[in-house]
């Protein structure tokens, strides 16, 4: 398969947005993504468009991105509806990849577009219901309450949660086994947070740009033990786009300065393993795909977007994607090591619990912000000599574990 190139990013800010619809944010994101690669919309070939929820918030099944993209100008292009959960932007990536990687064009557009708030609450969590199995809730819940077994609720917690999507219940079943197993703490979740929360307060485009001590992370409303709000990904509007292209065009546009190569990228299925199988867990099995495809290890990556909806979601990762032993993700971030300043600097955005997570947009936000990494363009929150670049996205729930995890290695061409 010949090399494909990212040659455009755009992002709209992640927010609460009431008056916006899924198409002002798709159109805006397409827009700064087609000017940062000084092309119109007649250069695309091929679209992917991601987006997870507007059928259950809007009715809008079918033909979204259609719909969405109907009053900008493109040609009778394809566009290819996306939907994998949070994995869906990262999901539309790889789709547009193949789109010129088969031949069927030059140059192809991915586009996550997302409309979560409304003035009705009960329809957003009601969005998140579809990201696991339906049929079969009974037993995945028994299976995660075997895990957060490990670390029972401590007395009087429970009664202090707040209204919660039922994901922050599966991700505190995923942090309640491993503080069980390997001593995680509270206080190194809330590190987590404190970090990313810091890291945000120099990102425009953030949601919250809040600064957080790790005291106040911990002093802060509790949504399910062992999380505080400020550990929470919040539910968020916005729309990320990326511009993927051959060697053809790459020397047709003469954009290679600022070109950033797609080494490797791998999506698995998750839901297989019993949780005590840590070692076989569909982050880490994509990761080492991933290694492979682009001949690198961990040891290689300069900066890390990994999917923590949750803070405990960067811990977690940190282990699966082969930065840190399993167990030793804590102690890490609690030390500092992933830092912008860090051994491994992890989240400069600020991550999904404070940038945002308006879910079938997030995983090319995690480009958009990668891409402008290895461009050294990200000002205050610049990763010094950024070469190599991860990017981890997961989506939905099978079993006790992600439904989809995509993995994608970047670099810069500078």
């Amino acid at each position: 398969m010949s090399d494909i190139y990212i040659i455009g990013t755009g992002m709209t800010a992640f927010g609460r947005f009431l008056e916006r619809s899924v198409t002002q944010l798709a159109h805006e994101a397409v827009n700064l993504a087609l000017a940062d690669a000084e092309l119109a919309h007649g250069d695309i070939g091929a679209i992917a468009f991601a987006n997870a929820t507007q059928g259950a918030m809007e009715g809008q099944f079918g033909i979204r991105g259609q719909v969405a993209l109907a009053g900008m100008p493109f040609d009778a292009v394809p566009v290819i509806n996306v939907e994998n959960a949070c994995a869906s932007a990262s999901t539309a990536l790889q789709v547009a990849m193949m789109q010129v990687q088969t031949g069927q064009t030059d140059i192809a557009l991915a586009i996550g577009a997302e409309k979560m708030c409304h003035a009705d609450s009960s329809l957003s969590m009601e969005a998140f219901q579809g990201s696991w199995d339906r049929m079969n809730t009974g037993n995945t819940t028994r299976r995660l309450d075997d895990m957060a077994a490990a670390v029972p609720t401590p007395a009087g917690e429970a009664g202090r949660e707040s209204t919660r999507t039922v994901f922050m219940d599966i991700y505190a079943a995923f942090a309640k086994y491993h503080m069980g197993r390997f001593g995680t703490t509270q206080r190194q979740i809330a590190a987590v947070a404190a970090k990313n929360h810091q890291h945000s307060v120099e990102n425009p485009l953030s949601q919250y740009r809040k600064s957080f001590t790790t005291e106040e992370v911990l002093a802060s409303r509790l949504i399910a033990w062992p999380f505080t709000l400020p550990m929470c990904s919040p539910i968020s509007d916005g729309a990320a786009a990326a511009i993927v292209c051959n060697e053809v065009a790459l020397r047709r546009l003469r954009v290679t300065a600022r070109a950033v190569k797609i080494r490797g990228l791998t999506l698995m299925n998750g839901g297989r393993r019993e949780h005590d199988e840590i070692e076989k867990h569909i982050s880490r099995r994509c990761a080492l795909r991933c290694y492979e495809l682009a001949g690198v290890g961990p040891e290689d990556i300069d900066v890390v977007e990994c999917h923590d909806a949750t803070a405990f979601g960067e811990i977690q990762q940190s282990e699966n994607l082969g930065f840190f032993a399993f167990g030793d993700g804590g102690p890490a971030a609690e030390r500092g090591d992933t830092r912008i300043d860090g051994r491994i600097p992890f989240n400069p955005s600020g991550g999904l619990e404070s940038k945002g997570h308006p879910i079938g947009a997030t995983g090319l936000g995690q480009i958009h912000e990668l891409v402008t990494q290895l461009r050294g363009e990200a000002g205050p929150r610049q990763v010094q000599d950024a070469r190599l670049a991860l990017q981890e996205n997961g989506g939905g729930l099978i079993g006790i574990e992600e439904a989809a995890v995509v993995v994608s290695i970047l670099e810069a061409c500078r």
